[in-house]
């Protein structure tokens, strides 16, 4: 019996690793299938290209040109302030022969701007703060003169009843 029990119990091993083979043969091929309906999916999916106008275009290439001509021997986007000056003079500011910018670096303006907002801001306040202590000093003033008028008053009062 014991050769019966050895051979039932190979045979039984033999057929659960049979079955987790064919087991591993199905998940190899379920996850074959799930990459190919992926992909096929993604291959559905066109990306269509951005339709780009004749102006767009121009307006691009119009960009493209201004930064093409900026070298590095100009300081763009502050001029050289000797030739500036000798051009201002002259009254051309066209003889630096810069390009028509299609834009403004804004960046020096605003900050000098909010600096001059905020001195007159502080400006402002400095002002109000010296009108309310000149008020200030007149209330105390009057405060004062009112205390010396009522002790005077005490005084003679006092000296009356003697």
């Amino acid at each position: 019996e014991e050769d019966l029990l050895n051979d039932v119990c190979r045979e039984v091993v033999e057929k659960w690793s049979e079955s987790q083979i064919v087991d591993a043969k199905e998940k190899k091929e379920d996850e074959i299938q799930a990459i190919a309906s992926m992909m096929e999916k993604q291959a559905k999916i066109v990306v269509k290209p951005k339709e780009v106008s004749q102006e767009e275009k121009q307006r691009k290439a119009a960009l493209l040109a201004q930064y093409a001509n900026v070298t590095d021997e100009e300081e763009y986007p502050f001029p050289d302030p000797v030739e500036a000056r000798h051009a201002a003079s002259a009254g051309a500011l066209s003889a630096l022969n810069a390009p028509p910018a299609l834009f403004r670096n804004t960046n020096v303006e605003d900050v000098v701007n909010a600096r001059k907002l905020e001195r007159e801001l502080l400006r402002d306040e400095f002002q109000k703060k010296k009108e309310q202590d000149k008020l200030q000093r007149e209330k105390d003033k009057l405060a004062k003169q009112e205390r010396k008028e009522k002790e005077k008053k005490r005084t003679q009062k006092g000296e009356r009843k003697r």
